[in-house]
C-alpha cells in the first residue's frame, strides 16, 4: 500500500513546537479498500464527509465511513463528529433497521421518544427497528464524537413524527411523503 506522509507542525507563541506525522493512503491506490485493519493514525487522516440532514438544517454530521473501508456491506460503521450546538438528525425511527451509537467523547442530549437523557463518553444506546424515535444534540462546548452503526437493508421506512413525514428507501433510492397525504387502504 502506498501512503503520503503529512507533517503537521504546531508552533506556540514561545516558539516551542511539536510535529505530528500522519500517513494518508494514496487516493490513487485502491489497496486501502482490500484491507481489514486500520490504525488510529490511518483513520485520523481520512477525510470527513459533511452531511446536512435534508429535513433538518441544524443537523450537521462530519462522518468517516470506516466500515466501507473494510468492505463491510451488511452493516454500516461510521465515526461521527458533531460540533457544539449542532444536532445529529431529524427525530426519527426506522421500521427495518437497527442502529446503535457508542459515545467516544463530548456530551449530548438524547431525545428517545418523549424522554430526554444526557450522554457522555462510554455510553451506549441501541435503537431497535420499530423502536422509539430518536435524535441527539451536542450540548457541550467541545465536539461530540461517537461510533454509529446499523444494518443495511435494501428496503426500509424511516418515520419523522415531528414533521409528519415518512421516507421510503428502496434499493438505495429515497422518496419521502407527507403523512397527511396518505390514506388508509
Amino acid at each position: 500500500m502506498s501512503f503520503i506522509t503529512i507533517f503537521l507542525i504546531k508552533v506556540y507563541p514561545d516558539f516551542s513546537f511539536f510535529i505530528i506525522c500522519c500517513q494518508q493512503a494514496n487516493k490513487g491506490n485502491d489497496n486501502m479498500k482490500n484491507k481489514n485493519i486500520f490504525t488510529k493514525s490511518e483513520i485520523d487522516c481520512l477525510d470527513e464527509a459533511k452531511f446536512v440532514h435534508p429535513f433538518n438544517e441544524k443537523a450537521i454530521r462530519n462522518t468517516k465511513s470506516i466500515g466501507d473501508l473494510a468492505g463491510l456491506s451488511k452493516i454500516g460503521i461510521h465515526l461521527v463528529r458533531v460540533e457544539p450546538g449542532d444536532e445529529t438528525t431529524q427525530h426519527h425511527n426506522h421500521e427495518r433497521s437497527d442502529e446503535f451509537v457508542y459515545i467516544l467523547s463530548g456530551t449530548a442530549m438524547l431525545e428517545l421518544g418523549d424522554e430526554t437523557h444526557d450522554l457522555s463518553a462510554g455510553d451506549f444506546v441501541g435503537f431497535p427497528a420499530n423502536g422509539a424515535a430518536h435524535s441527539m444534540k451536542n450540548t457541550g462546548s467541545s465536539d461530540f464524537v461517537y461510533l454509529m452503526g446499523g444494518n443495511r437493508v435494501d428496503t426500509d421506512c424511516c418515520n419523522y413524527p415531528r414533521i409528519n413525514t415518512r421516507l421510503f428507501k428502496v434499493n438505495g433510492r429515497n422518496e419521502s411523503v407527507d403523512m397527511s397525504q396518505l390514506s388508509k387502504v
